[in-house]
């Protein structure tokens, strides 16, 4: 199946410190994150192995965001994070004091306990299993925004990432699915989203030594988000 490439945003008209933001053209459209610039400064070189792909897109991920939670863009919300490990540590805790009661307890006395307790570990585990394949799937990002112009003005970003392996002569591929939604009136307003999906090679954005170009990904990251905020994605 053939793969949908964002359009190169590499070249020097499409720099954050020379390309303004039409996303921020308008009161109701707040600034994108092309229209914010990232000072060299604030960027750690970042050098990894190449060779290991869930390395490559761990670094991606964390690249991303690093970039769209930077002040002004989103705040991410950690809900899936926090749900697993609520569950996680749920299942800890009851592992935990079930074994302390076992051991302290006489071995038939305690057999309903253990019971229960080795029941309620399972069930949470199995939950934890099921959220973080059914719900939270690819999700890596979640954003969301509140602006004030002629009124409050809300923007939720759900961003998912996977590989895309190997495919004939075509390299392995960093692969983004972005939806978006404004709206206004605790949500009850809708005032546009978008949806789109890209992928980029992974040696796009790192050279032989393993050396991220952040700025690249970023300009190429931030393209996707603004054209989705603009509603030209679909």
């Amino acid at each position: 199946m053939a793969r949908k490439t964002a359009k190169e945003l590499s070249t020097p008209e499409a720099s954050p410190s020379r390309r303004p933001s039409s996303s921020g053209s308008s009161p109701e459209k707040p600034p994108g994150p092309l229209s914010i610039t990232t000072p060299p400064e604030d960027r750690e070189v970042v050098k990894i192995n190449t060779s290991n792909l869930v390395d490559l897109k761990n670094t991606c991920d964390d690249a991303l965001k690093r970039y769209l939670s930077r002040p002004d863009l989103f705040k991410q919300i950690h809900l899936h994070t926090d749900v697993r490990l609520t569950l996680g540590w749920g299942g800890v805790f009851v592992a935990g004091a079930t074994g302390l009661y076992g051991w302290k307890t006489e071995f038939e006395a305690a057999k309903p306990a253990v019971w229960a307790g080795l029941i309620l570990y399972i069930l949470l585990t199995t939950l934890q299993t099921l959220y973080a394949y059914f719900v939270e799937g690819d999700i890596i990002f979640v954003g969301r925004r509140k602006t004030f112009s002629k009124r409050i003005v809300t923007e939720r970003i759900t961003i998912s990432s996977r590989t895309e392996p190997v495919q004939n002569t075509n390299p392995p591929a960093y692969e983004l699915s972005i939806s978006y939604v404004q709206s206004s009136g605790a949500g009850k307003s809708l005032l546009g989203k978008g949806k789109t999906k890209a992928g980029k090679e992974y040696n796009a954005f790192f050279d032989e030594t393993g050396v991220m170009d952040q700025e690249k990904f970023e300009l190429w990251v931030g393209g996707l988000v603004e054209e989705v905020m603009e509603g030209k994605a679909t």
